[in-house]
Formats: structure tokens, C-alpha cells, sequence
């Protein structure tokens, strides 16, 4: 389908009462029926037709009919969380006594999920070094059940060669995950390379706004089914018809908003390698990254965030370059409207250089970042 289509128009019709030019939130907890008749067949059919909110609800659906569309899959289940779709899809796939392979620097919450918590319920996992592919060869069990993806990594941006993981894995019969939250959906590599579930945080560039905390879970629609009459109605993390509603908003200007990031992204890359007061860049869209090409391969499009490490090692240097920024904000996430700047110094252990930081670009002109920038190098003393 044409991308404008999909964001525009598929889907907004199903509903003949009205032809409203935005869809209407069904903000409804309950669905009742004329006909016990009625009542019985949609209690046949929970996973397509309205009940109860936590099951299917037309907002919610739609949004998820728009996200399959765009990822390239038969069927998507949205959640409240981009780790409670992680978390659903990865309890699909594992039961007591299997074993899960993982790359290593996976965002912190997924692996805890793999680790301490599923480690209660017997269920083993071994974190490999994406850039070798020796270590995936030695992590296989005759218990492998599971390999989970992510690229390029959210911190370190390392770039995996998602094709060749892929490809061991079907030889096993091991089923794939792959988080392609950075890659978004403008990029569509992870269903032509057969990953079988690809998860997003909703809350990155499908929100757009910061304003939505949401995931998505994209598959074959037996995968999905699975999903529902299982993790998905079981566990209850479901979204809200508002929260969908907003994301269908998002999904307008979606196209636009990551052209224009896109473009800033270059820019501001190409500023803080020539820096210097930058000691690394870290971004897999620069030629000096050493997963360029592959990053090339996998995505159509510019994703527009990525890391760099400070000149120094003097934590008190680095704070004072954060703490002069006046546009681009410190925090966590990425994906919305503002520029973003995450010090790996915040974090509570030392997996990190002091001197990282994870840097996202948002909408705000190049000039004025680069301001910002300037005035921070200033103040830290990382002129020359």
C-alpha cells in the first residue's frame, strides 16, 4: 500500500453511520448487544469484535490496522507499554527450561525481563556480542527457543547483521524478535529478512508528541492470535481508545516529522565529528561509523539520534556541558518533537564512558542546536 494511504485513509471508513474526517474515540469500558445471539458471537470471536475494552476496541484496532499495514505484517496488538509489548512477545515465546539468546547492550529493561525475571521461571538466557558473529554460533543450546534482536543498539549504536541472525535461527527452528523502535516504521527490513515479531515503543516517532506512553507488537496474524488469547488478555497491559486516538493523530504528520528530523540529524553529525571537543561519534549514518554499510542495508531512511563521547574524562567537564545546554532538555526517551540529550552519567552504574552521552534530534532548526552546542563547549573549556 502507498504510505499516504495507510496513514490517511486505511481504515477510516469501516464505519458507514458517518464519514467523519477524524476517527471518533470509542471511549467506552463495555459493549452491549441486541440479541443474545449477538452476545454469543462476539464472545466467539473476542479478538475482532468489541466486548470489553481490554479486549478489542475499534479505536485501538484501527490504529493497530494502520501500524501492520506500515510495518509489513498480516496483524499488530498495541499495549500500554513498549515493554509490556516486549514482554508479551517474548513470553509467547519461551516456556520453563528454554533458553534465550540476546544482544548485548539490549535496552536495560528488556534484558532484566530476560534475566532476573524470567530467570524465576527457569528460563535461561545467554547475551552475545552482536558484532561477532562466533558468538552466536557458540551460544546455541539444543533448548534455544528464542533469539532477540535489536539494531542498531540505543546506546552504543552497534549494527548487527540482522539477515544472518535471522537465518540461523530459522536452520533451528528459533523463533526471532526484533526491537526496531530506532529503525521505525519507515524502515521495512525486518519482515523481509523473516523476523517473526517486530515490537516498538509506540512512545518513540509513532507518538511524536510526548504526550503517549504505548507499544506495539507486529506478526503473522496466528502469532498475534496467540498473543491475544494469551499474553495480551491475561496480563491486561492494554491501551487506551484515547491514547490510540492520539497515536492515529501522530501517524498524520509521521512522514513529515521524520523527513525533517532526518535532514537536521545529517547536519548535526556532521558538526560534532568535525568538533574538538568530541573524542567519538557514534552514529551508524556517518562514514567513520564502522557499521556504516550495514547501516546503509538495513535502513531506507535516516534515523535521527545517535551518541558521541566529550574530549575529556572529567565528570565535573561534562556536567557543565549538560548543564549549559538551554534547547536541547536532559531526559530519557526520544522520538517526540524536542531534542534530547541522555548523559550516560545519570545512570547508576558504570557500563558506560563518563564522556557518552546519547544525543536525539528533534524539529527545533540546526542553527539553533548548533547555538546550543557551541555555548556548552564554550562553558566546559572544549574549544580546542
Amino acid at each position: 500500500m502507498d504510505l499516504t494511504e495507510i496513514l490517511h485513509h486505511l481504515g477510516e471508513y469501516d464505519d458507514p453511520t458517518f464519514r467523519t474526517v477524524s476517527p471518533p474515540i470509542y471511549q467506552s469500558s463495555n459493549f452491549d448487544f441486541k440479541t443474545v445471539k449477538d452476545f454469543r458471537a462476539a464472545m466467539a470471536n473476542e479478538e475482532h469484535l468489541p466486548i470489553y475494552t481490554r479486549g478489542a476496541n475499534p479505536t485501538v484496532r484501527l490504529l493497530e490496522k494502520k501500524l501492520a499495514a506500515l510495518q509489513g505484517t498480516e496483524a499488530a496488538l498495541c499495549f500500554g507499554s513498549g515493554s509490556a509489548a516486549v514482554a508479551a512477545a517474548v513470553m509467547n515465546s519461551v516456556s520453563g527450561g528454554d533458553h534465550v539468546i540476546c544482544v548485548d547492550y539490549a535496552y536495560s529493561w528488556t534484558k532484566k525481563l530476560l534475566g532476573p525475571f524470567l530467570g524465576k521461571y527457569n528460563v535461561e538466557v545467554t547475551f552475545i556480542d552482536g558484532r561477532d558473529p562466533d558468538s552466536l554460533q557458540k551460544a546455541w543450546k539444543q533448548n534455544t527457543t528464542l533469539l532477540y534482536l535489536e539494531s542498531p543498539t540505543s546506546i552504543t549504536f552497534e549494527c548487527h547483521d540482522i539477515a544472518h541472525f535471522v537465518s540461523e535461527a530459522k536452520k533451528r527452528g528459533v523463533a526471532t524478535i526484533l526491537d526496531n523502535t530506532y529503525g521505525s516504521l519507515l524502515n521495512h527490513y525486518p519482515v523481509h529478512l523473516g523476523v517473526d515479531m517486530i515490537v516498538h515503543s509506540a512512545t518513540k516517532f509513532i507518538s511524536g508528541h510526548s504526550d503517549v506512553v504505548g507499544g506495539v507488537v507486529c506478526a503473522s496474524a496466528h502469532r498475534i492470535s496467540s498473543i491475544f488469547m494469551s499474553e495480551y488478555m491475561t496480563l491486561g497491559a492494554t491501551m487506551s481508545p484515547n491514547d490510540a486516538w492520539l497515536l492515529i493523530r501522530s501517524l498524520r504528520t509521521f512522514e513529515i516529522r521524520m523527513r525533517q528530523a532526518e535532514i537536521q540529524a545529517k547536519t548535526i553529525s556532521d558538526y560534532l565529528a568535525k568538533h574538538p571537543g568530541v573524542k567519538a561519534l557514534h552514529d551508524p549514518f556517518h562514514e567513520s561509523h564502522p557499521d556504516h554499510r550495514l547501516a546503509l542495508e538495513q535502513f531506507s531512511v535516516r534515523i535521527p539520534m545517535f551518541s558521541f563521547e566529550l574530549n575529556t574524562d572529567n565528570k565535573e567537564v561534562v556536567e557543565t556541558f549538560c548543564n549549559s545546554l538551554k534547547y536541547i532538555r536532559l531526559a530519557v526517551s526520544w522520538g517526540g518533537y524536542e531534542s534530547l540529550l541522555l548523559p550516560a552519567t545519570v545512570f547508576p552504574h558504570d557500563l558506560y564512558s563518563v564522556s557518552l552521552m546519547r544525543l536525539y534530534i528533534g524539529l527545533e532548526h540546526s542553527d539553533l542546536l548548533i547555538s546550543d552546542f557551541d555555548n556548552a563547549f564554550k562553558n566546559c573549556g572544549l574549544l580546542s
